[in-house]
């Protein structure tokens, strides 16, 4: 997404526009004055003043859908692989959506003021216009306002699905080291060095120990697959 700053003087006869870029975003109306002979040659400066605006707000529609599709593809990079690279570019997302929030603001209480009639150079008739650009910037923020509460949504979403993965990886090591306690006491159990210990000295000892230490992790699966706790 690109910011050009465009100015406009409007005077009482004529139009002066600027733009920061060769960007021609005002090339529709150019073709409309030379090849249509309609409203925008017939009215005066106001009107075409007004048109300058409203091609402008156009464009605000251009950068919501490019962020509203942005913020699609990030909900289900969230949902399905929450990496670090997804958290900065939500970040960078919420930092260009505050930039546009910053620079459509100011024109909307600009149009607001010349929708009132504040300026002289503006016609009655023309203030209609100007009222429906209104209506347009108020839709264009309530927009921006939205996506960044999505935005800040996402946020919440990837912190807890970080902290979901996180406690899912702390489940399963918690359930080993669970069935590994009972076994770790029997091996340290036969493990003293006493010379009077039952079990050393009888041949089918040490298969009789591994089918124990097999059973008791096997129960304990088991009963964790009954508590849905695996």
């Amino acid at each position: 997404m690109e910011f050009e700053q465009v100015s406009i003087i409007v005077g009482k006869n004529y139009i002066l526009s600027f733009q920061e870029n060769d960007n021609d975003i005002f090339k529709q109306i150019r073709d409309r004055i030379k090849s249509t002979p309609g409203k925008i040659r017939a009215k005066g400066a106001d009107y075409l003043a007004y048109a300058l605006l409203d091609c402008i707000v156009d464009y605000y529609y251009v950068a919501l859908e490019y962020l509203g599709e942005r913020i699609e593809v990030l909900e289900d990079q969230v949902m399905l692989d929450p990496k670090p690279e997804v958290l900065k570019e939500i970040h960078g997302l919420k930092n260009e959506m505050l930039f546009v929030r910053k620079a459509v603001w100011p024109l909307r209480e600009i149009i607001n003021a010349l929708a009132r009639g504040d300026s002289t150079l503006f016609q009655k008739d023309t203030l209609i216009y100007l009222r429906d650009i209104y209506d347009h910037m108020i839709q264009v923020i309530d927009s921006i306002e939205m996506y960044r509460d999505m935005v800040t949504g996402m946020l919440d979403i990837y912190i807890s699905s970080i902290s979901y993965r996180t406690n899912e990886v702390m489940k399963v090591l918690t359930i080993i080291a669970t069935i590994f306690i009972p076994l770790t006491f029997i091996v340290g159990l036969y493990g003293m060095n006493f010379k009077y210990m039952p079990e050393l000295e009888w041949e089918w000892g040490y298969p009789a120990i591994l089918c124990i230490m097999a059973l008791i992790s096997l129960g304990m699966i088991h009963y964790f697959r009954k508590k849905k706790w695996l």
